[in-house]
């Protein structure tokens, strides 16, 4: 056979078979020139393997056998195949094939086990074809763009750690670089794919020779930005709603009306075809009623039954509660459909757990996906308060699960087969059914409860009912986007398993470890007999313990180390049914043949076992397995399931460098990995539940890599630490379903990085909000996360008796393990670094801080704490914790930490003396003060008012003697102020209407009670006073009330409450009585105790005004409350509704100063970080005006309640486009005129305001001033 003369590249296809195996083809030449070659090589090959092949002519499918000698040694095998064994060369193992014949077209193959006799590998259970080029090459290659080379080249640099390079080896990467991409287009991938997939990354690249390689976490480039708004992920209406347009929720109120809306549990909506269904539940006096709607012409039976022990099970149900239009049928009810709906009788007081139906319409049954419909009549059951817990547990699911422990502690296929059942028959249960799933999974996985008791498995078996279990969970991820975040945490604590022979190789390739190395007694026969009995992720640790014995040259301290670092004692191996009771004892001459061996056993028990280990999952991905029996394919862009070119090379470099010191550019690919796989997570997808794991365990990377490098992190360098703050940003992002907040910070994020100035102190205050927005966002999704776990932990932990520490730490150590703690990590030592603060005190030390938690000191005060767990509350007139332990933003207080010991001593020395201390992000300095003084506040008295005869007052009718200083204030400014200022209309209820209206007949009962409770109240039982708003709440408006206030709002030109009929006008009215009720807040009452002011003598009248819908709200304080500065104007700014200004909402405001005589030029001082902003339609506010605020000496503002007759909605504010941030000119132009308008106001009244207000369209309105205390 002649030799190729041809310069032509070989074309090259790889293919990834089991145990680790790789196949590598090498075709050259061309059968036109009767040079065609073809080499093939086998890699990590530990037995001898046959090439079973013949050759193909073109058009005929048949296998052909050429006459004479083959060149490869070839025997023909029974006159159909030729059979070739592969050649040791090296490391590998050869085959070549020589082609003189220009006819042949193709080859195809089969390999075979020469050791075992049987055939393994087959692609769609077919052969493997290789293809013969007819010509050196049939097109011309398209000329490659030089960007597409260096970003090429850049990446095979930074596949080699990104070393530093001379100008020679940058020439051999643009080289190599152009040979890749010239092969890969030989290989019939389009030039567009290699662009899509290579310069899709909107990240910046540096020169090489501007990378520092002695610093060893230094990214190529901090200025990153992705489109993190494609990423979002809104709460959806929940699994059972479907988004059917108006025909569902015209069905849907059909019913509700039908049905009465009151008491409704839940709502279910079906779309099968044409047909919708609506399924309505409802509880009347502790009973279930199921209502069933159709939206059919015609006759129409649901055809039901019952079920009382399992959702499964279908009865025929009792005679004595059929629905009218009913019959009995064999094993079941018919019940006609009427015109509109159909109710059921009740069913709760017979213990049915739910009832299964089908519909018999046009001659056909309607089902729901070939299944029954399913209706539970055992949702969500409430607890009692446990640890403060009052959220929901599916009490049925967890007393079943507890039923069922001794049955699951049998073997894992006996708990996995049990879970998939219980999880199928829960799904309806929503989010709580899974959790209680989730619990019980991870109490397994931490070895709480019992893996194997008495029962003899076969490994198969447990792989193939975690298939199924996982099965199951990948599709409820799928069609279950708000149960995204549980199905996650739960798959983590479940291995893949797998169909075909994953599970059976288990116990296959131990024989042959043993066989080949000569170990078939002591220590390796007990294990595997262990694995043949029941094997367990615990032999992925006994795998991994006897590599680390061998690879450190047979000590057993190394052995015995690796498994007590995953909790395996000597006493727990030997409580397996199969016993290890031996230690290992090897040859010396067998420790690499065993090292080889166990590493490629080690894949295949973290194939079954370890779901979420990184290696095995980037494997399953990149050489999946066609029903887990090997699977090959050629090298391009759709051949691994569908993964981008992008995809392949960032897990490929990820397993290379995964250890790296330099973390930077490990953190980056896993970020692009999780990005390119996102949109594969959210559609049907072949390896859709291997890509899960593969995400799963790239979000654990980013977290356990970031921990990793955090000592190496240069803290006073911003850009570096914001590039890290934004990686793992975007992993939590790309994990969390509702991360709307988390989307806006990230965007946010990157507008601060890509402006920052050394220096700046407006960039400082920008971050820092970001910084303030992202803890609360991480608080508040951990105490979610919590009250939506833990109770379910609590009620399932006693039931199966765990340690009361395990359950009370169970959602702690849930939420520590997550992407969440990470950042908090970042953000808590990055903080100090952009916001230096000072603060001044006495020292008081404490070993912990819990101890004092409850404690009152009378001076300001510093407490130096050894230990702080961030479960504390602060004590009063504490204004610093400062600690040598490291809590995180998880924990809800505020605190810094002293990393220098010696600082940290120095602290505790000054106890009992006034000291300032100044923090900033490289330290800070401790100063001696002379003395720190409270100050005495004066004693203040309220006057009782008394009725004026009017429920309702203009606003020409206010005095001080009728309405508050909130109305008289308006009545003041209305016509004094510029006409660019606004003053809304408003009309007032006045003083004593309350009482008026309570002493009526209407109310008599009302009142007598209320004098009840207020009696035990002002003797101490303040619990009372929440049954005194209720009792409020219940009042009965008199006529004169809602004809003189109708004809004073009409009069005003303000729009009366009619529109929605009586029901507006309810809303109203109960509005005003919570605001008359808001005199009884607690806070607001114990306030009045402390000012030693007589709660009898409170008067509330309300002051109604048409609600301004405005674009921001502010309130204005024309003397700086901070300084005391009369000259200057301190101000607070939020986007929406300012209820979020002066309520409880977490989060700052923007603030800012302006100088009264440079009005123009206001400085900002705080940028906002609320995370919710609110806004509503037109409507009407009832605002509190007692007499017993603005007193000089007495700060009563904001201990009452204004009330919106219309409930306001809440939205996640985005802060990257909002113009009062961003846009310098816009910010001084609103901020100018806020200032402006807080002065004149000031000078009308001649003393300092506070004044409240609303930007609308640029415009000013002032709904609101008051005397500034």
């Amino acid at each position: 056979m002649a030799a190729s003369g041809s310069v032509q590249l070989p074309r090259v296809l790889h293919f990834q078979l089991i145990d680790g195996m790789q196949l590598q083809i090498n075709v050259s030449g061309c059968s036109n020139k009767r040079n065609a070659r073809v080499e093939f090589q086998l890699k990590n090959c530990t037995r001898t393997w046959i090439l079973h092949w013949g050759f193909l002519y073109l058009g005929n499918r048949n296998w052909y056998i050429p006459s004479g000698e083959d060149s490869s040694g070839a025997k023909t095998y029974k006159q159909g195949a030729l059979q070739t064994p592969f050649v040791k060369n090296g490391d590998i193992y050869v085959v070549t094939i020589e082609l003189r014949d220009p006819k042949i077209h193709a080859i195809e193959f089969l390999l075979k086990d020469g050791s075992q006799d049987r055939w393994l590998l087959k692609l769609n259970h077919g052969n493997f074809r290789v293809e013969v080029p007819e010509y050196d090459a049939s097109n011309p290659l398209p000329s490659i763009p030089k960007e597409l080379i260096d970003r090429k080249a850049y990446l095979i640099w930074e596949s080699r750690g990104r070393p530093q390079s001379s100008p020679e080896q940058q020439k051999q990467d643009y080289a190599d670089a152009l040979t890749e991409l010239q092969n890969q287009l030989r290989k019939g991938i389009s030039l567009n794919e290699l662009q899509s997939s290579y310069m899709n990354a909107r990240t910046k690249i540096k020169a090489q020779d501007d990378v520092q390689p002695s610093r060893p976490v230094t990214p190529s480039s901090y200025l990153r930005r992705h489109d993190v708004e494609k990423w979002l992920q809104r709460q959806s209406k929940g699994p059972n709603e479907t988004k059917a347009g108006q025909s569902s929720l015209a069905l849907m109120d059909l019913v509700e009306k039908s049905a009465g809306g009151n008491n409704v549990v839940s709502k279910q909506n079906y779309i099968v075809g044409i047909y919708e269904i609506v399924v309505l539940s409802k509880v009347l006096s502790g009973d279930y009623h199921i209502f069933v709607a159709l939206n059919v012409r015609g006759t129409a039976i649901l055809h039901w039954g019952v079920s009382k022990s399992s959702a499964g099970e279908w009865l025929a149900p009792p005679s004595d509660m059929l629905p009218e239009k009913s019959k009995m049928v064999v094993g079941a009810c018919q019940t006609y459909f009427t015109e509109k709906t159909v109710g059921g009788r009740p069913f709760q007081k017979r213990n049915f757990v739910g009832i299964q139906f089908v519909i018999w319409s046009g001659g056909s049954w309607i089902k729901n996906n070939g299944g029954n419909f399913f209706v539970a009549l055992q949702r969500v059951l409430p607890i009692r308060k446990v640890n403060g817990y009052s959220n929901g547990i599916v009490k049925w699911l967890l007393d079943e699960i507890s039923q069922r422990e001794k049955e699951a502690e049998r073997s894992l296929m006996h708990r996995f087969n049990i879970a998939t059942e219980l999880t199928e028959r829960c799904k309806a249960e929503g989010e709580l059914g899974l959790v209680g799933i989730l619990v019980w999974m991870r109490l397994m996985r931490c070895r709480h409860l019992t893996w194997n008791k008495n029962y003899n498995v076969k490994p198969r078996e447990i792989s193939e009912a975690q298939d199924r279990f996982t099965n199951l969970l990948q599709r409820i991820y799928l069609n279950q986007p708000n149960d995204r975040e549980i199905v996650r945490l739960i798959v983590s604590f479940v291995g893949r398993g797998g169909q075909g022979d994953v599970g059976q190789r288990i116990r296959d390739e131990i024989l042959m470890v043993q066989r080949n190395n000569d170990c078939k007694g002591g220590m390796m026969e007990e294990w595997h007999q262990k694995l043949h009995n029941n094997s367990s992720p615990d032999d992925v640790v006994i795998c991994e313990a006897l590599l680390n014995y061998l690879r450190a040259g047979f000590k057993l301290d190394v052995y015995w180390k690796t498994l007590h670092a995953h909790g395996l004692t000597k006493e727990k191996l030997a409580t397996y049914d199969r016993p290890i009771v031996s230690e290992p004892c090897f040859r010396m001459d067998a420790k690499e043949g065993l090292i080889r061996d166990l590493t490629m056993y080690l894949k295949t028990l973290k194939a079954v076992h370890s779901g979420v280990e990184l290696e095995s999952a980037i494997d399953s991905c990149l050489a999946p397995s066609l029903n887990n029996q090997g699977f090959a394919t050629a090298d391009r862009v759709n051949v691994y399931g569908g993964l981008s070119l992008k995809l392949q090379d960032c897990l490929n470099f990820v397993k290379t460098h995964i250890g790296d010191e330099r973390i930077g550019p490990l953190m980056e690919k896993l970020l692009e990995s999780r990005i390119e796989i996102r949109p594969l997570l959210l559609t049907p997808h072949r390896l859709a539940k291997e890509l899960l794991f593969l995400d799963l365990a790239l979000a654990s990377a980013v977290r356990t890599t970031m921990e990793r490098g955090l000592k190496d992190l240069n803290f006073a360098n911003p850009p570096e630490i914001m590039f890290f703050i934004s990686l793992v940003l975007e992993s939590l992002c790309l994990s969390t379903v509702k991360n709307e907040d988390l989307i806006y910070c990230t965007k946010d994020w990157y507008r601060a990085s890509e402006s920052h100035k050394s220096g700046d102190a407006q960039w400082a205050l920008q971050t820092k909000a970001i910084l303030d927005r992202l803890q609360i966002i991480l608080s508040d999704r951990a105490v979610d996360l919590q009250i939506k776990i833990q109770p379910s932990a609590e009620y399932l932990g006693k039931l199966l008796g765990i340690g009361k520490t395990t359950i009370d730490t169970f959602s702690e150590e849930l939420i520590r393990a997550g992407s969440a703690a990470v950042l908090s990590m970042l953000i808590t030592r990055f903080d100090p670094v952009i916001s230096p603060v000072e603060v001044s005190g006495f020292v008081s030390s404490v070993n912990e801080l819990i101890t004092v938690q409850n404690k009152v000191y009378r001076k300001p005060t510093i407490i130096i704490a050894t230990r702080v767990t961030g479960e504390e509350e602060i004590p009063d007139g504490v204004v610093a914790v400062l600690t040598s332990d490291t809590p995180d933003v998880l924990s809800h207080i505020c605190f810094a930490t002293c990393f220098d010991q010696n600082t940290f001593r120095n602290l505790k020395s000054k106890e009992g003396r006034a000291v300032s201390i100044q923090l900033n992000g490289i330290g800070g300095s401790i100063l001696p003060l002379s003395s720190l003084v409270p100050s005495i506040s004066r004693r203040v008295t309220i006057k009782r008012k008394i009725f004026c005869g009017k429920y309702a007052l203009s606003l020409e009718e206010f005095t001080t003697e009728t309405v508050g200083a909130k109305s008289c204030n308006i009545k003041f400014l209305r016509g004094r102020v510029p006409s660019w200022i606004r003053i809304p209309m408003s009309v007032a209820i006045p003083f004593g209407a309350f009482e008026t209206v309570l002493s009526l007949d209407v109310n008599k009962d009302i009142s007598t009670k209320i004098m009840f409770l207020r009696k035990l109240v002002n003797a101490g039982d303040v619990s009372k006073i929440q049954e005194i708003k209720g009792a409020i709440l219940q009042m009965s408006v008199p006529v004169p009330l809602t004809t003189e206030l109708m004809s004073k709002m009409k009069s005003a030109r303000m729009p009366w409450p009619d529109k929605g009929g009586d029901d507006q006008w309810n809303r109203a009215w109960q509005a005003i009585k919570k605001v008359w009720a808001s005199k009884w807040n607690e806070r607001a009452y114990i306030s009045c105790k402390k000012a030693k002011l007589n709660h009898e003598d409170l008067c509330m009248a309300v002051l109604i005004q048409e609600v301004i819908c405005g674009d921001y709200a502010f309130v204005i304080h024309t003397k700086n409350p901070l300084s005391g500065d009369t000259s200057e104007i301190y101000a607070e700014i939020v986007k929406g509704l300012g209820e979020t200004l002066v309520g409880a909402y977490p989060g700052r405001a923007m603030s800012f100063i302006a100088k009264k005589n440079n009005l123009k030029s206001p400085i900002v001082t705080c940028y906002a970080s609320k995370k919710i902003g609110l806004y509503c339609k037109p409507t009407i506010i009832f605002r509190s005006d007692s007499n017993g605020e603005d007193l000089e000496g007495y700060a009563g503002a904001g201990l009452y309640d204004s009330v919106l007759m219309d409930e306001e909605e809440s939205m996640v504010l985005d802060y990257s486009n909002d113009p009062v941030t961003v846009n310098k000119a816009f910010q001084t132009s609103i901020l100018s005129k806020v200032a402006e308008a807080g002065k004149i106001i000031e000078t009308l009244y001649g003393c300092p305001q506070d004044i409240e207000g609303v930007v609308k369209d640029g415009m000013i309105y002032v709904v609101q001033a008051r005397p500034q205390v």
